[in-house]
């Protein structure tokens, strides 16, 4: 296996562009595409981009739906999880190993009219990691899923922005190791906010 594995990979990409789904602010708008023009820069120019070298020169920043606030929900509070599978269990991964995992909480939500649940996990990464797949998920947009990473606010709600949802590193080299969405947490509806694939790819 690639020396970078999931942990790496989640809190390498975490830790470059700012925290779109944590603290509100005057101009959310303004925030994400800050976040875009950063992690593009990041991603153009870092030794440790995702983006093979080969394809780095000329890097035009990668594809993202228009900003879209309709996506983004505030203070949702994380429910107890009470689906039937495990509290402790393992995720796949993009390599066939797996990825131990906790199933912290689910976030109910309505989006477009239509009540949504996605399943938060615990990767022992310090925040929680919401992975997703929806009808976009592989078209318009990666086939692995989407992620979120989610922090709770000060008055311990949390903020889903799926305008800061982002692709796994191995959506970009076959190097990197990701978790697998689980099926609970497939959507049966189009997101179109954040981060898609490249027209024509």
């Amino acid at each position: 296996m690639h020396d970078h594995d999931h942990a790496h990979d989640h809190d390498h990409a975490h830790d470059h562009h700012h925290d779109l789904g944590h603290g509100r602010t005057d101009d959310p708008a303004a925030a994400i595409l800050a976040n875009r023009a950063d992690k593009d820069a990041y991603f153009a120019v870092s030794l440790d981009s995702p983006i093979p070298p080969s394809e780095r020169f000329p890097f035009a920043g990668l594809a993202y739906f228009p900003v879209d606030l309709a996506y983004r929900i505030e203070g949702l509070e994380l429910t107890p999880y009470d689906g039937d599978g495990p509290h402790e269990f393992v995720i796949p991964t993009s390599d066939d190993d797996q990825r131990p995992a906790v199933r912290a909480g689910t976030f109910r939500f309505e989006l477009g009219g239509r009540e949504l649940a996605l399943v938060a996990y615990d990767l022992g990464t310090g925040s929680l990691f919401v992975p997703f797949l929806d009808a976009t998920s592989g078209v318009e947009t990666y086939g692995a899923g989407r992620y979120l990473d989610i922090e709770p606010e000060d008055d311990g709600t949390c903020t889903l922005d799926f305008n800061a949802a982002y692709h796994a590193y191995c959506a970009y080299s076959p190097e990197y190791s990701c978790p697998l969405t689980p099926a609970e947490n497939r959507l049966a509806v189009r997101i179109e906010a954040g981060e898609r694939l490249p027209a024509g790819a």
